[in-house]
């Protein structure tokens, strides 16, 4: 096996986050020799962190301007750690700082890059990336002859590495920091309880358009839907998706949940999330917003039409309920 090169960033807190520990532990599954890369503020920390892992190098591009992500010290920092380790696969977290950045680096290195590689096993001694097209609905495995290829893993299709924290021996290398011209001045974040968004939330909350049209009563209680989504979400740590049907709304003059945007939408032309367990909600179980959930492992549905898609086995369980009832009694629960 060829040998590899890991590159990984800090975060705010001087650590590796856990998608930079599930491209460790893709890389080590490999069985090359594996160099580690790092890139931040103060990288000994993060050298720590993953002092067990096994690694024969651990080399690092540190200081002030390699804190803030940005392209030119970025690349600069990649181009210099490649050259350094000389290795044939690089392999990286699909972060979007790395997804930004190595594609100039591997054009700079006269490499490939392939971006959202889903897995990495080892064919007739090479290395082989999978990854998915048209929305995970074609699987293909891609190997390439050009060297170095450039490899970005997408976050929540490998396990992350587990092993013991220790003292690593570190390796400066040089680099010429570019000139910039951004400064970052500060960091302005929602608070957290209003972050509906959650990549490693355990549980995928859905709503659909249901939420918005006429109840029995024969009036839409737009106002209620949200509040028993927002309390729900934020009683159990839940992440919000929404269906195509949903999110369109707002550009055809129809009620809306405030809170909902694109960023949210699940399905053929959306997300696809890999939460553990999925709640869907007034949505009929289309299989363009089923598409979406191809990865979530346990899937429930709530809604009045027992005929409804989700009936179809495309759900593990169907509540046949009226959703506001459903979601009112599992909020008092919850609180």
């Amino acid at each position: 096996m060829e040998s590899i090169l890991l590159l990984v960033h800090m975060e705010s807190d001087g650590l590796l986050a856990k998608p930079a520990l599930e491209a460790l532990a893709a890389a080590l599954a490999l069985g090359g020799e594996l160099t580690v890369g790092l890139v931040g503020g103060a990288a000994q920390p993060a050298a720590n962190q993953i002092a067990g892992c096994g690694a024969a190098r651990f080399l690092v591009v540190a200081g002030d301007p390699y804190t803030q992500p940005r392209y030119a010290t970025d690349a600069a920092a990649a181009e210099a750690l490649c050259r350094q380790a000389g290795a044939a696969l690089v392999l990286a977290p699909a972060t979007s700082r790395w997804a930004r950045a190595l594609p100039g680096v591997a054009y700079r290195l006269g490499g490939r890059v392939d971006t959202h590689a889903t897995s990495l096993s080892v064919q007739d001694g090479a290395p082989a990336a999978t990854r998915w097209f048209y929305r995970q609905r074609m699987e293909a495995v891609l190997s390439r002859s050009e060297r170095p290829w450039v490899v970005l893993l997408d976050a929540g299709c490998n396990p992350a590495w587990t092993g013991p924290a220790g003292t690593a021996q570190v390796e400066a290398v040089t680099v010429e920091t570019p000139p910039t011209r951004t400064t970052v001045t500060g960091v302005q974040a929602p608070k957290a309880d209003e972050q509906t968004i959650r990549p490693d939330a355990r549980l995928l909350f859905v709503a659909g358009a249901g939420w918005t049209k006429k109840q029995p009563d024969g009036a839409v209680h737009g106002a209620e839907a949200e509040t028993l989504i927002l309390g729900f979400l934020r009683a159990a740590k839940a992440s919000l998706g929404g269906s195509k049907s949903l999110v369109d709304l707002s550009g055809e003059g129809q009620p809306v949940l405030r809170f909902m945007t694109h960023l949210n939408q699940i399905g053929q032309t959306g997300a696809t999330p890999r939460h553990p367990k999925g709640l869907s909600t007034c949505c009929h179980g289309e299989e363009p917003h089923v598409v979406g959930w191809r990865f979530v492992n346990q899937r429930r549905a709530i809604n009045l039409d027992p005929n409804c898609g989700w009936a179809r086995g495309k759900a593990d369980v169907l509540y046949v309920a009226d959703a506001f009832e459903v979601m009112r009694h599992l909020n008092k629960l919850l609180a």
